[in-house]
């Protein structure tokens, strides 16, 4: 087992707090993880001040950005005003270095036309992270969508023929052109968008609560907008479109506009 997945296990817990509150946590108490929180309906609950959403049942999501700071302070409320306080601690993580050449310059280093076209496919892909979905499509669990060899890491410092870049903010898989692409958890299709600049043809899921996913440089998109899917489902093929050097899966996780390491909600790839 690789150091990674040792330090993945030690930093998912299950946290019980105390009777009055009756909330648990479970998840992955790390930079780039996610936590799975449900509470006694009717409660409310902020991290660092800022409240999130619950679903009636009272479930609720928290995420660690890729460089998230070492404590978190979650506070449940309850409806007759007790409160219970916890700080949370955060693993920090070490970050890889990526080079990829032989990219198109353009797609390194686009022209005002370009640009113009980058903002209109971030503002589509905005007004998806912005749902706040009440609904717990994300308790099915995740899966791969695709397996096999990760051709690139969550949080790696990507430069991109020569060129310094923000850091990578999802998972690779290479694939051949045309495997299934499967959903990895229940959502519904927020987007399908046939040929973004960046990412070619694209698909978001929602999964509730603000938590989304990405699936990038596809060949085939074989679900349409609004539909619901479960785990499992085929939902595209692997491709080449947009900016890549070969065919692959960009898969990519987000809560609200907080990035995520998707492999840390499947583990290991079998």
């Amino acid at each position: 087992m690789s150091r990674f997945f040792v330090a993945v296990i030690f930093a998912s817990l299950l946290v019980s707090f105390s009777a009055t509150a009756k909330t648990l946590l479970e998840g992955n108490f790390t930079q780039g993880g996610l936590v799975f929180g449900n509470t006694d309906a009717g409660n409310t609950v902020t991290l660092d001040g800022n409240p999130l959403g619950l679903t009636a049942d009272g479930r609720f999501l928290i995420g660690f950005g890729r460089d998230a700071r070492k404590k978190a302070e979650l506070v449940i409320t309850s409806p007759d005003g007790n409160i219970d306080r916890r700080t949370l601690d955060i693993a920090p993580r070490t970050y890889k270095v990526q080079r990829i050449d032989g990219l198109p310059s353009r797609k390194v280093t686009p022209n005002p036309k370009d640009i113009a076209r980058i903002k209109a496919d971030n503002a589509g892909i905005g007004r998806v992270r912005a749902l706040d979905t009440r609904e717990a499509f994300f308790a099915s669990g995740f899966i791969w969508p695709v397996t096999g060899p990760i051709s690139g890491v969550f949080g790696s410092q990507r430069i991109l023929n020569g060129t310094p870049k923000n850091p990578h903010n999802g998972t690779d898989i290479a694939a051949s052109e045309g495997t299934l692409i499967v959903a990895p958890a229940d959502g519904m299709v927020v987007l399908v968008h046939d040929d973004m600049f960046y990412t070619g043809k694209t698909m978001m899921l929602d999964h509730g609560l603000g938590l989304t996913s990405v699936y990038a440089h596809m060949s085939a998109m074989l679900v349409k907008q609004g539909a619901l899917v479960k785990k499992g489902d085929a939902i595209g093929k692997i491709g080449k479109t947009g900016r890549v050097t070969g065919a692959h899966l960009h898969w990519g996780v987000t809560l609200n506009h907080t990035h995520l390491d998707p492999a840390l909600l499947v583990g290991e790839m079998h």
